[in-house]
Protein backbone atom coordinates (compact mmCIF):
# COMPACT_ATOMS: atom_id res chain seq x y z
CA UNK A 1 0.00 0.00 0.00
CA UNK A 2 2.84 2.57 0.64
CA UNK A 3 4.43 2.21 -2.51
CA UNK A 4 1.31 2.44 -4.55
CA UNK A 5 0.74 5.55 -2.34
CA UNK A 6 3.74 6.95 -3.29
CA UNK A 7 3.82 6.42 -6.66
CA UNK A 8 0.15 7.76 -6.77
CA UNK A 9 1.38 10.94 -4.96
CA UNK A 10 4.54 11.59 -7.21
CA UNK A 11 1.85 11.60 -10.20
CA UNK A 12 0.09 14.28 -8.26
CA UNK A 13 2.54 16.40 -6.09
CA UNK A 14 2.58 19.44 -8.67
CA UNK A 15 -0.89 19.94 -7.00
CA UNK A 16 0.32 19.77 -3.38
CA UNK A 17 0.75 23.39 -1.32
CA UNK A 18 3.60 21.38 0.59
CA UNK A 19 4.41 18.25 -1.17
CA UNK A 20 7.05 17.61 1.57
CA UNK A 21 4.26 17.31 4.30
CA UNK A 22 2.09 15.47 2.34
CA UNK A 23 4.85 12.81 1.62
CA UNK A 24 5.59 12.58 5.05
CA UNK A 25 2.16 11.97 5.78
CA UNK A 26 2.17 9.35 3.30
CA UNK A 27 4.68 7.42 4.68
CA UNK A 28 3.24 7.93 8.91
CA UNK A 29 -0.69 7.11 7.22
CA UNK A 30 -0.17 3.73 8.28
CA UNK A 31 2.97 3.54 10.41
CA UNK A 32 0.80 2.13 12.96
CA UNK A 33 -1.84 -0.09 12.19
CA UNK A 34 -3.48 -2.41 14.09
CA UNK A 35 -6.83 -3.88 12.76
CA UNK A 36 -7.90 -4.51 16.16
CA UNK A 37 -7.86 -0.82 17.41
CA UNK A 38 -9.82 2.09 16.60
CA UNK A 39 -6.78 4.77 17.08
CA UNK A 40 -4.60 3.97 14.90
CA UNK A 41 -4.37 7.21 12.78
CA UNK A 42 -4.42 9.38 16.10
CA UNK A 43 -1.34 7.23 16.98
CA UNK A 44 0.25 7.52 14.01
CA UNK A 45 -0.35 11.32 13.31
CA UNK A 46 1.11 11.81 17.35
CA UNK A 47 3.98 9.42 16.53
CA UNK A 48 4.93 11.95 13.10
CA UNK A 49 4.29 15.33 14.67
CA UNK A 50 6.54 13.88 17.65
CA UNK A 51 9.20 12.71 15.49
CA UNK A 52 8.82 15.85 13.46
CA UNK A 53 9.23 17.95 16.37
CA UNK A 54 12.30 16.10 17.35
CA UNK A 55 13.76 16.37 14.38
CA UNK A 56 13.91 20.81 14.72
CA UNK A 57 11.25 21.01 12.25
CA UNK A 58 8.77 24.20 12.58
CA UNK A 59 5.60 23.44 15.33
CA UNK A 60 3.10 24.31 12.18
CA UNK A 61 4.70 21.78 9.90
CA UNK A 62 4.17 19.53 12.44
CA UNK A 63 0.78 20.10 13.17
CA UNK A 64 -0.12 20.39 9.31
CA UNK A 65 1.01 16.63 9.18
CA UNK A 66 -0.35 15.75 12.08
CA UNK A 67 -3.88 17.31 10.45
CA UNK A 68 -3.10 15.06 7.27
CA UNK A 69 -2.63 11.88 8.83
CA UNK A 70 -5.85 12.71 10.97
CA UNK A 71 -7.84 13.29 7.77
CA UNK A 72 -6.94 9.45 6.53
CA UNK A 73 -9.80 8.35 9.30
CA UNK A 74 -12.39 9.01 6.25
CA UNK A 75 -14.47 10.02 9.09
CA UNK A 76 -15.28 13.55 7.48
CA UNK A 77 -14.64 14.60 4.24
CA UNK A 78 -11.26 16.38 4.02
CA UNK A 79 -10.93 20.49 4.77
CA UNK A 80 -7.72 21.42 3.04
CA UNK A 81 -6.31 20.84 -0.18
CA UNK A 82 -3.37 19.32 0.57
CA UNK A 83 -5.48 16.89 2.74
CA UNK A 84 -7.96 16.24 -0.32
CA UNK A 85 -4.84 15.08 -2.31
CA UNK A 86 -3.69 12.92 0.27
CA UNK A 87 -6.96 11.28 1.06
CA UNK A 88 -7.32 10.44 -2.55
CA UNK A 89 -3.87 9.03 -2.87
CA UNK A 90 -4.69 6.86 0.15
CA UNK A 91 -8.44 5.71 -1.85
CA UNK A 92 -6.31 5.70 -4.97
CA UNK A 93 -6.91 1.77 -4.47
CA UNK A 94 -10.29 1.78 -5.05
CA UNK A 95 -9.51 3.09 -8.70
CA UNK A 96 -7.15 -0.01 -9.31
CA UNK A 97 -7.61 -2.49 -12.21
CA UNK A 98 -9.85 -5.23 -11.17
CA UNK A 99 -7.30 -7.64 -10.87
CA UNK A 100 -5.54 -5.37 -8.13
CA UNK A 101 -8.54 -4.41 -6.36
CA UNK A 102 -9.45 -8.22 -6.22
CA UNK A 103 -5.42 -8.80 -4.54
CA UNK A 104 -6.80 -5.84 -2.38
CA UNK A 105 -9.85 -6.84 -1.50
CA UNK A 106 -8.40 -10.49 -0.30
CA UNK A 107 -5.86 -8.69 1.57
CA UNK A 108 -8.48 -6.93 3.45
CA UNK A 109 -10.43 -9.79 4.52
CA UNK A 110 -6.97 -11.71 5.66
CA UNK A 111 -6.60 -8.51 8.20
CA UNK A 112 -9.79 -9.31 9.56
CA UNK A 113 -9.65 -12.98 9.50
CA UNK A 114 -10.46 -12.89 13.15
CA UNK A 115 -13.69 -11.18 12.03
CA UNK A 116 -16.52 -13.86 11.57
CA UNK A 117 -17.23 -14.18 8.18
CA UNK A 118 -21.27 -13.06 8.95
CA UNK A 119 -19.97 -10.29 10.44
CA UNK A 120 -17.33 -9.46 8.46
CA UNK A 121 -19.71 -9.05 5.21
CA UNK A 122 -22.00 -6.70 7.00
CA UNK A 123 -19.40 -4.23 8.13
CA UNK A 124 -17.42 -4.34 4.08
CA UNK A 125 -20.73 -4.02 2.62
CA UNK A 126 -21.52 -0.74 5.24
CA UNK A 127 -18.00 0.66 4.69
CA UNK A 128 -18.29 0.39 0.60
CA UNK A 129 -21.93 1.79 0.55
CA UNK A 130 -19.89 4.80 2.45
CA UNK A 131 -17.76 5.41 -0.06
CA UNK A 132 -20.10 4.73 -3.03
CA UNK A 133 -22.55 7.24 -1.32
CA UNK A 134 -19.82 10.34 -1.57
CA UNK A 135 -20.48 12.41 -4.57
CA UNK A 136 -17.81 12.48 -6.01
CA UNK A 137 -15.26 9.59 -3.90
CA UNK A 138 -12.32 11.59 -5.54
CA UNK A 139 -12.05 15.27 -3.75
CA UNK A 140 -9.82 15.99 -6.62
CA UNK A 141 -10.26 16.66 -10.40
CA UNK A 142 -7.32 14.93 -11.54
CA UNK A 143 -8.21 11.52 -9.46
CA UNK A 144 -11.68 11.81 -10.10
CA UNK A 145 -11.37 12.04 -14.05
CA UNK A 146 -8.55 9.34 -13.84
CA UNK A 147 -9.98 6.55 -11.27
CA UNK A 148 -13.65 7.78 -10.33
CA UNK A 149 -15.63 5.18 -12.75
CA UNK A 150 -13.56 1.89 -11.88
CA UNK A 151 -13.80 2.51 -8.18
CA UNK A 152 -17.45 2.83 -8.39
CA UNK A 153 -17.44 -0.36 -10.19
CA UNK A 154 -14.75 -1.96 -8.33
CA UNK A 155 -17.02 -1.37 -4.79
CA UNK A 156 -20.06 -2.59 -6.69
CA UNK A 157 -18.82 -5.67 -8.20
CA UNK A 158 -17.46 -6.01 -4.32
CA UNK A 159 -20.54 -5.52 -3.07
CA UNK A 160 -21.98 -8.25 -5.11
CA UNK A 161 -19.59 -10.86 -4.02
CA UNK A 162 -19.91 -10.25 -0.57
Amino acid sequence: HLGECIGCFESAIDLARHPGEIELAVWFHDAIYEPQQSDNELQSASWAAKELQAAGLPAQVAERVHALVMATRHAALPETDDERILVDVDLSILGAQADRYAQYAAQVRGEYAWVPGWIFRRKRKALLREFLAREPIYATPRFRDRLEARARENLEDEIRQL
